[in-house]
């Protein structure tokens, strides 16, 4: 019995370590993708360059991905996927208010310090008007968009915040949080370092913080004014 189970097992491990080995694969020439659309956008960046910054021939990439839109679009894709997740952070009007806004910029800010080269593959591409990527943007973050936006409004309704343009509210959050992603160069020449660090990160969460939730704030009750 052990004896016929022993080739079964041997087939089992050499197909998970060649699911293991794709999926590495596929990771580093994913890193690679990012960096090079982000640096020379989807028309300047070539399939020949990323390939062989991810140590592979230009035939083995395609097996892979078979076009570089294809792989554009992938890239884009977790680039979405992981942005849509810390949007969905929002999506509960019965937390309160202030520790979600906090963690949701906590959560943007993260992600442009931990994938900077990510954010600015999607800012190219929306700057260029979405010619590639439109209409996942319109299928995608524009629904959650609403749903949030229906957060703010409940949390209006119950007087837990003041009354705000919510669309315009998170247009802000997106430009001050990706912003320390997409012109991170241009803060670390004016701060003179090579790069920004984790203690700007936080001071910019703080300062963020700060303003978000002072335009959200309830006046006191001595300073409403009567109906």
């Amino acid at each position: 019995m052990a004896s016929d189970k022993a080739p079964a097992l041997l087939v089992k491990n050499a197909g998970g370590r060649r699911l293991q080995n794709r999926d590495r694969l596929e990771a580093d020439i994913l890193e690679q993708a990012v960096r090079a659309f982000a640096e020379s956008g989807y028309e300047g960046a070539s399939i020949a360059t990323i390939a062989e910054r991810a140590g592979l021939s230009k035939q083995n990439l395609m097996y892979y991905f078979p076009s570089k839109q294809l792989l554009y679009q992938r890239v884009l894709d977790d680039v979405l996927d992981d942005w849509l997740a810390r949007m969905d952070m929002l999506a509960n009007a019965h937390d309160e208010p202030r520790d979600v806004l906090r963690a949701y910029i906590r959560a943007k800010l993260r992600f442009s310090r931990e994938q900077p080269w990510a954010s600015r593959v999607y800012a190219l591409e929306v700057i260029n008007g979405a010619p590639l990527y439109g209409a996942q943007i319109r299928d995608r973050v524009v629904p959650l968009l609403r749903k949030d936006i229906a957060v703010f409004e409940a949390w209006i309704a119950a007087g837990r915040i003041a009354p705000v343009n919510a669309t315009h509210l998170m247009f802000a959050i997106w430009a001050m949080t990706q912003s320390y992603a997409d012109f991170s160069a241009q803060m670390a020449l004016v701060l003179e370092r090579r790069q920004l660090t984790r203690k700007d990160y936080e001071d910019a969460e703080i300062l963020i913080a700060h303003m978000v939730l002072a335009a959200v704030s309830m006046p006191p009750a001595s300073e409403k004014k009567p109906p």
